[in-house]
């Protein structure tokens, strides 16, 4: 078993005591990122940073932890991208007006952003600029910023793609949510696909990170499977955006 797996599993175990199941797929993390209690703690971290406060367009990730985050991001008026489950339906965009006031909690949902937030293609994207903040949560993340997510490999395909079209780079703050007891507090190693986070915000503080080393760049179309391409349809875009296709 790699050590990715095994800290999945040794902080799983840990996380079953504090995690709020979900919906579907209950405490099953293999599927599904959960919220935990003291989510929103974690939240007043993140919004107390800079630049949180002076984002202008975000990205945030579709993990459970991150409702809280993205109700407040909506009641403040600040557009973000989310991706849907598995990017099987590709990015969905929220910006002022799409909710109606009382209705930020449940647009935070992914049923409620469904409902209320529209598909955005990579070329739309890249048309309105840069990302200035993202935001995800992970199954563990290091001390030093190192982010292991469920093990499906969603958000460096994300960032993959967000980096060949420029709308990302080392610059860009990037932000893990998680609790205390998903932080691994000895150093790891990166992946040539592993996202450095900058920061890890947490219940009970707000980590900052030293990055040691570079953050990857671009798709890396020879490890992905050529049913993973067909159902993403971002990744088939970005293919004919390349002249791939």
């Amino acid at each position: 078993m790699s050590k990715s797996k095994i800290i999945r599993q040794q902080i799983w175990s840990r996380l079953r005591d504090v995690a709020k199941p979900d919906t579907r797929f209950h405490l099953n993390f293999a599927e599904v990122i959960p919220d935990f209690q003291g989510s929103e703690a974690a939240t007043d971290f993140v919004a107390s940073m800079p630049a949180y406060q002076a984002t202008r367009f975000a990205f945030i990730t579709p993990d459970n932890c991150l409702v809280d985050l993205r109700r407040r991001m909506i009641a403040e008026g600040k557009p973000f991208v989310m991706s849907t489950y598995g990017i099987y339906r590709g990015f969905l965009l929220i910006e002022p007006g799409m909710v109606p006031p009382g209705a930020e909690l449940y647009a935070a949902w992914l049923d409620g952003m469904e409902h209320f937030g529209r598909p955005i293609t990579l070329a739309e994207i890249a048309r309105r600029g840069r990302f200035d903040f993202m935001v995800t949560g992970a199954s563990a993340v290091s001390v030093d910023g190192v982010r292991f997510g469920k093990g499906h490999g969603f958000f460096d395909l994300e960032w993959g793609m967000f980096t060949d079209l420029g709308l990302v780079d080392e610059t860009t703050p990037v932000v893990a949510v998680v609790h205390d007891c998903q932080v691994v507090q000895e150093k790891l190693t990166p992946s040539e696909t592993d996202i450095l986070v900058d920061h890890i915000a947490t219940p009970s503080q707000l980590y900052t990170v030293g990055r040691r080393a570079k953050r990857p760049h671009g798709v890396k179309w020879p490890l992905l499977d050529p049913a993973q391409i067909d159902a993403t349809p971002p990744l088939q875009e970005l293919q004919r955006i390349q002249g791939l296709t």
